[in-house]
């Protein structure tokens, strides 16, 4: 049974830094993309970051490119976001997701795993 499990989400002031981590089970994690998504409140889900199967591309959304950071360790198979110069509109709850085949997307039809989403809330 594959399972990915966010942690990391929390309370964090404006300009502040969060580490958001994701571990997978139950996949071979190296054999797949991954990628970050978010669903801030009244909101739909959109795309914040991707990455490939080797862990070499990267991809982001216009909105978060510069202050955000994806990595993967396949050793111990988890996915990782770095977020750094918080703002308030960052607040949303963040999703990790595994592709459905090893191809990097930014399209969540593309993605077949999901995690249980962690909150990330930003104070002003």
């Amino acid at each position: 049974q594959v399972q990915l499990v966010e942690s990391g989400g929390g309370l964090v002031q404006a300009g502040g830094s969060r580490r958001l981590s994701c571990a997978v089970s139950g996949r071979t994690f190296s054999w797949y993309a991954m990628g970050w998504f978010r669903q801030a409140p009244g909101k739909e889900r959109e795309f914040v970051a991707a990455i490939s199967v080797n862990g070499v591309a990267t991809y982001y959304a216009d909105s978060v490119k510069g202050r955000f950071t994806i990595s993967k360790d396949n050793a111990p198979n988890t996915l990782y976001l770095q977020m750094s110069s918080l703002k308030p509109e960052d607040t949303a709850v963040y999703y990790c997701a595994s592709s459905r085949a090893p191809v990097t997307s930014t399209l969540e039809r593309n993605y077949d795993y999901w995690g249980q989403g962690t909150q990330g809330t930003v104070s002003s």
